[in-house]
């Protein structure tokens, strides 16, 4: 009966080792999904192309309005030639411009 008991306890601190080495080794990995989402967040908007829900959700500081007024500016008067005429938009400011800077494109 000893002999029982002394195997189930050394099976029980065998399992529970595993366990836990399955499980460090698991949370080694989830900061290489953390760090892929934030490369995610990067992309940039495309300023010829992205459409006012697009410009509304990923640009600080622009609105529906504003977002709206970007996409009639470009209809307007054809493609964006650089980042900083979109300061030529209605609303748009230096700082809002600044803000947005690095997550804009017009490729």
């Amino acid at each position: 009966m000893q002999k029982n008991y002394l195997s189930a306890v050394l099976f029980a601190v065998l399992a529970s080792a595993s366990l836990t080495l399955s499980a460090a080794e698991a949370g080694k990995t989830a900061p290489l999904k953390t760090e892929s989402v934030q490369m995610a967040e990067v992309a940039k908007v495309n300023l010829n192309s992205a459409d006012a829900a697009t410009l509304q959700r990923e640009l600080s500081g622009i609105g529906e309005v504003k977002a709206k007024a970007i996409v009639a500016y470009r209809d307007t008067n054809g493609d964006f030639a650089s980042v900083d005429e979109l300061l030529e938009v209605k609303g748009i400011g230096e700082s809002i411009l600044e803000k947005n800077r690095d997550k804009l494109s017009i490729n």
